[in-house]
């Protein structure tokens, strides 16, 4: 089957066979600086017999170097894959899929998703609530207890190319950001450029010892959706198998200031609702030691964004130093490079 793979391709008999439905005329809107990284999304206006209506599609991103790192981690299959056959498992709102498309060969795909128009989507370098991040780690731990020990046909975190992508990436993101947000680089972190990437191995080992659940592997605030009393995550490119507590690290510590970080003891709230939510067998113990471990680990996350991805505006270089300099804080204040 061939299908749009740009927002240019799109026509008005390919999306009436795509939603089932007629369309009679439609127009793309393209998002601005820091909507998608590694997927481009756009909001499709449909014209409808019935009415107008919004939904949104993605595309690969346009840039090169994007659709590699996408490439390496094979995230736009993992993303329709999840949609196909997962979604509809998980104990926390996703955007429905009315279609999805994916040619391996050509890491072309397309997914028609819901409109998320009624909630407020939230703002990486902008930062979040007290009360955002409380929904944000209630909406985290459901995904986590209703899927807990999951055999859902989903990539282990720990695999090949996520340890060789996270250790190449590293290593060529390093100099960069030593370069660019040196004065974000605390003492203890100076040497960690030779230490990381000889410890990933073992923290991918421990992260994805069981227990283990689902991971969206990419909770940042640019990827949630916040209603009344509960959020949506958008954005499941790197959905795979790994501790619970890797969700909830990238969370709190790369995308919360420092002032809502250290407001509460967001890990023992986290707990709480595990326990809540009927994962009883499980200790606050070792919830804080898997925590330390993965908030150490995604030191590389910060590290390949803010150093390797194409960035190349003012907001998105915001983002970049937002999360590198929550991280570096945020390992600080946990004495996480202490493991190393």
């Amino acid at each position: 089957m061939t299908f749009p793979s740009q927002p240019e391709q799109l026509t008005t008999n390919w999306l009436s066979k795509a939603l089932n439905k007629q369309i009679d005329d439609f127009r793309v809107e393209l998002f601005g600086a820091g909507a998608g990284i590694i997927g481009q999304v756009t909001r499709v206006h449909l014209n409808t017999p019935t009415g107008a209506e919004t939904i949104i599609a993605k595309f690969p991103s346009p840039s090169p170097d994007n659709r590699a790192v996408a490439a390496t981690y094979d995230m736009y299959g993992r993303e329709v894959g999840f949609y196909r056959d997962v979604a509809s498992s998980v104990s926390l709102r996703v955007p429905d899929c009315y279609h999805s498309a994916y040619n391996a060969s050509s890491l072309d795909f397309i997914i028609l998703m819901e409109d998320l128009r009624d909630m407020r989507i939230g703002d990486q370098v902008a930062g979040c609530s007290h009360r955002d991040a409380q929904m944000v780690v209630e909406g985290i731990a459901k995904l986590a207890a209703s899927s807990w020990e999951s055999t859902a046909n989903l990539v282990s975190h720990n695999n090949p190319g996520q340890r060789d992508g996270m250790t190449g990436g590293f290593n060529v993101g390093w100099p960069v950001v030593n370069e660019q947000f040196a004065h974000l680089i605390p003492s203890a972190a100076l040497n960690i450029g030779d230490q990381i990437p000889a410890a990933v191995p073992g923290l991918l080992e421990t992260l994805c010892t069981p227990p283990i659940s689902i991971s969206h592997a990419d909770v940042r605030l640019d990827n949630i959706f916040f209603g009344s009393d509960e959020i949506a995550l958008v954005d499941w490119q790197s959905v795979c198998t790994s501790a619970p507590e890797q969700d909830l690290a990238y969370f709190i510590t790369q995308s919360l200031a420092s002032e809502v970080r250290n407001s509460e003891d967001w890990v023992q709230i986290y707990h709480d609702h595990l326990l809540n939510l009927g994962i009883t067998n499980y200790s606050l113990a070792q919830c804080r030691e898997r925590y330390v471990t993965a908030a150490l680990y995604l030191v590389c996350y910060a590290t390949i964004i803010s150093g390797t991805l194409d960035l190349a505006n003012e907001r998105g270089r915001a983002l970049g130093e937002t999360l590198f300099g929550n991280a570096m804080s945020s390992l600080t204040e946990l004495d996480a490079f202490s493991l190393l």
